[in-house]
């Protein structure tokens, strides 16, 4: 759906057999680039549960957390126009 905005999905796994997690990823269409933690990532972000979900703007500021569902495309949407008006 934002295939030509400036929008970048990233992902981070930390199920705990790495081709496992890869194989549950194809499988349900992941195609975002993702990363398998062994638990750095999720304590320098400060994860206390999965999924969490961090929002970042176009600078690299984290903006919202949390959100799902239309909150979420909301925030994004919210964020494309930012970006795609300069500001």
């Amino acid at each position: 759906r934002n295939r030509n905005r400036p929008f970048v999905l990233l992902g981070v796994n930390a199920d705990p057999d790495r081709n496992e997690a890869r194989a549950l990823a194809a499988k349900q269409g992941m195609n975002w680039r993702s990363w398998w933690d062994d638990g750095r990532i999720a304590t320098q972000w400060r994860v206390q549960f999965w999924p969490t979900v961090f929002l970042l703007d176009a600078r690299g500021n984290v903006r919202f957390t949390n959100l799902r569902g239309r909150e979420l495309e909301q925030a994004i949407e919210m964020l494309l126009r930012e970006v795609e008006a300069g500001t």
